[in-house]
């Protein structure tokens, strides 16, 4: 099969942006599924998290735009708001090589005002969650009867999130002849469900859902019962890895474990669905930017999760699914990096690696932990402190006005200054550990973009 973007039938202007933006080889899912996609053919892709997929639905939906009418043409729906973020910034920069390309975000968690105002002056593509596109078409902001291409990314994960409803209504706004792609990482039979009311002869496609053990060192600990809290930070203790993911089933038991490492000394934070918008916002900037080392998690709130250098995934409890655990270590060795997954059972669980084994076609690995008990004032550092600043883009500050406030008279040499995160009244920077006083005096007692601003932070 030819992987180059050049054999496909695209725009040069469009080959000519991809080579830019360093997309010279297709990854399998889209040189399975883009010639399909760019034909017009409905399509069911199975594909996990970091494998390319808006890529292959992205430049399929960007070639049917007529960018003369300023109607909403493509619909992509996401399970959350980071992962629209994240589809919305991915399709900006493919419609790089095409002027006017209007995309628009309509995500929970932030206001109607502006979005209204947004749609008022027209777009081109819609990328949103299911709640809030379904309230906008109800107040009768959003129009969809112009729709030629819809798009739902991680449709099981919506599914999971008891969105079938929503998406049933929002799917049934759009015109019956529209181009409807699915691409999901698990495959139930609720899939089907959907695709036999929404799509027509839809092309199957699925990539290899196994891990290179080249790339993700799978590990297996079989522990007592009780022991499983202890054998987690044993086993961060001898990996000592910068940033790790822990998978848990239930809310109440990510909490449990939060507290557990935290108690003996291993900073970690919890992501669950009792967290509002904005504690789930602060959570992931400060494991994304590398200022806590563990983030325990369960799977519906993890969805749409993509950290750049996550090192480990570690299960605490296997998942009853096999598909699951696949695309939970998915999360790690990506981008040509290495990583490791770790995964906790207790003997009454072994069938749970059968089925893995079985799934991935390949022996379980067992690993053996050797000590339970930490050293003597163990920590798990972090390398980055995140610091606060109370202000935002209401108040106009850009990414390049904090750097610069850090980095003038190279008072903090650039190469010391982390991930940003600019939100409406508040924003955020990653310093590493080492200047972190100097860092937050700096900003504290001088002034970004020509004004002061609170500093604090964040422990």
């Amino acid at each position: 099969m030819n992987t180059n973007f050049f054999c496909l039938q695209l725009d040069p202007a469009v080959l000519g942006n991809l080579d830019s933006l360093g997309y010279q080889q297709m990854t399998p899912i889209q040189a399975e599924g883009l010639p399909h996609v760019l034909a017009g053919s409905d399509l069911i892709a199975r594909a996990k998290t970091g494998s390319g997929k808006t890529v292959a639905f992205g430049l399929g939906l960007l070639n049917r735009l007529d960018r003369q009418r300023f109607a909403v043409q493509a619909l992509v729906l996401c399970p959350t708001r980071e992962l629209a973020d994240q589809v919305a910034r991915e399709l900006r920069r493919l419609a790089r090589a095409s002027a006017n390309t209007k995309i628009v975000t309509l995500c929970g968690g932030t206001p109607l005002g502006p979005q209204v105002g947004s749609l008022e002056h027209g777009a081109h593509v819609v990328v949103g969650t299911p709640g809030r596109v379904l309230k906008h078409l109800q107040k009768g902001t959003l129009t969809l009867e112009s729709v030629r291409t819809v798009v739902l990314d991680e449709a099981d994960r919506m599914l999971d999130m008891g969105f079938y409803d929503d998406m049933e209504v929002i799917l049934s706004a759009t015109p019956s002849q529209r181009q409807t792609l699915f691409f999901s990482a698990t495959y139930p039979a609720i899939i089907r469900e959907l695709s036999r009311a929404f799509q027509r002869v839809p092309v199957e496609v699925s990539v290899e859902s196994q891990h290179s053990e080249l790339k993700i060192r799978q590990r297996f600990y079989e522990v007592d019962k009780g022991k499983r809290t202890k054998t987690l930070a044993a086993l961060l203790a001898e990996h000592r890895p910068v940033s790790t993911v822990v998978f848990c089933h239930t809310r109440q038991q990510c909490q449990e474990v939060t507290e557990e490492l935290r108690q003996r000394g291993i900073q970690a934070l919890a992501l669950h669905g009792d967290l509002d918008q904005k504690e789930r916002d602060l959570v992931l900037v400060r494991f994304s930017n590398k200022s806590v080392p563990v983030l325990v998690a369960t799977d519906v709130a993890a969805r749409g999760l993509d950290i750049k250098g996550l090192e480990a995934v570690i299960n605490y409890e296997l998942p009853r699914d096999p598909e699951i655990y696949v695309h939970r270590i998915g999360r790690t060795g990506r981008a040509g990096s290495k990583g490791v997954a770790l995964s906790l059972f207790i003997p009454s669980e072994a069938y749970r690696v059968n089925a893995i084994e079985e799934y991935q076609n390949s022996k379980a690995q067992l690993g053996q932990v050797r000590g339970l008990d930490l050293p003597e004032g163990f920590t798990l550092p972090s390398p980055m402190v995140t610091l606060c600043i109370d202000g935002g883009r209401k108040q106009k500050v850009r990414p390049g006005d904090i750097l610069g406030a850090l980095t003038a008279d190279n008072a903090v040499p650039a190469d010391k200054v982390g991930k940003m995160d600019i939100f409406d009244h508040v924003a955020y920077v990653a310093i590493e550990r080492s200047i972190r006083k100097k860092a937050l005096r700096l900003l504290s007692d001088g002034k970004i973009k020509g004004r002061r601003f609170k500093v604090r932070a964040l422990h």
